[in-house]
């Protein structure tokens, strides 16, 4: 039988200091959910697959490959007093400690899948509208991009590939590798004329010599699982076939589930699995080293039972948590939307 898994487990990153990534009492973002993710995933006997590694710190150095030193000392002067790092993102005193935790995080996991393991997971991470001077969206520090230059540095990786399919655009990331060719940066996200951060258009392809490399598709508000499905079959295989990564980072954001309060797309449970289950196959053709990166979700119920749909399409295990399917309700906008995004990325991909 084959052993799907280096040590039959999958490494995962975690610190109890996790939790205290706190933005106050009546902000959207969930502060206990990483734990309450690893106590269902204990109750659902997934511990039995993981190997738990403690999270440290990144250093400064770490953080400066990527956000330049004025919005660093930014970040540090408000978590001495207090205040906003944008308007929709307090920061509290303290979370420039927590930040480096949690960047510290996935970078360490990254590093794992070069130690034993061909995938990888911190449950608080994915902070994608970090950029390099500046963020919002609840994000202080790109720790998708911290970690990419850190294995780009240690490893000598030229083909980084990003599969963000958390439901804002992943302006951040974007910004920091729009004419980058080393870095495929796809993002799967409702369209921004309706959503925060209210970028991602179709046509923003990348600049220079990263023309092409940089992918969006926007879904109209009310899309289901059907079509967000068939869009990922569509795209997702062809690309990363052909980009053949050394290195596949999932950011899973769940606040596509269609309970989320923030927007407004329409997927269940099973989806999340399907996903997981598609993309851990991609990883296993290709470079066979997968870091996941578990983003936004703003429902907590919700949240936590997507995130071990994910660990079971990790895993290839069929206990997945299944729920009626939901009506997408602009199901035929996605041909059309298909088509354009065949006719804008052809030049640069073999479909």
């Amino acid at each position: 039988m084959e052993n799907r898994f280096i040590n039959n487990k999958i490494a995962l990153l975690y610190h109890n200091d996790y939790n205290k990534y706190d933005l106050g009492t009546s902000h959207p973002l969930i502060s206990d959910k990483p734990r309450k993710s690893l106590e269902f995933f204990k109750e659902k006997n997934i511990f039995d697959y993981l190997k738990i590694f403690q999270a440290k710190k990144a250093k400064e150095e770490d953080i400066l490959k990527v956000h330049n030193p004025r919005y660093v000392e930014r970040v540090k002067q408000l978590s001495k007093t207090g205040g906003m790092l944008s308007l929709d993102t307090p920061a509290p005193k303290g979370i420039y400690d927590i930040a480096l935790l949690v960047t510290g995080g996935t970078k360490l996991a990254g590093e794992k899948l070069f130690k034993g393991f061909n995938c990888a997971i911190n449950p608080l991470a994915g902070f994608h509208h970090a950029s390099e001077s500046s963020s919002s969206g609840f994000c202080f520090f790109n720790d998708i991009a911290i970690v990419i230059e850190n294995l780009r540095e240690r490893y000598n990786l030229e083909r980084f590939q990003i599969i963000d399919l958390d439901v804002h655009h992943a302006n951040g990331t974007q910004e920091i590798y729009y004419d980058d060719p080393s870095v495929l940066n796809i993002s799967f996200h409702q369209d921004g004329r309706t959503l925060y951060p209210g970028t991602g258009s179709i046509e923003k392809i990348g600049r220079d010599s990263g023309e092409g490399f940089t992918v969006n598709l926007p879904f109209p508000p009310g899309t289901g699982s059907g079509d967000y499905i068939l869009a990922f079959d569509t795209i997702i295989p062809y690309l990363t076939e052909e980009f053949n990564p050394q290195i596949l980072i999932y950011q899973c954001g769940v606040d596509t589930h269609h309970s989320d309060p923030l927007a407004n797309l329409c997927l269940t449970y099973q989806t999340y699995y399907y996903l997981a289950n598609r993309i851990m196959s991609l990883s296993k053709k290709t470079c066979n080293k997968l870091l996941v990166l578990f983003g936004g979700g703003y429902n907590s119920r919700s949240s936590v039972i997507s995130y071990f749909n994910i660990m079971c399409g990790l895993l290839d295990k069929k206990e997945y948590l299944s729920e009626e399917m939901k009506q997408d309700i602009f199901a035929s906008d996605i041909n059309p939307l298909l088509e354009d995004f065949k006719s804008i990325y052809s030049p640069f991909w073999d479909f």
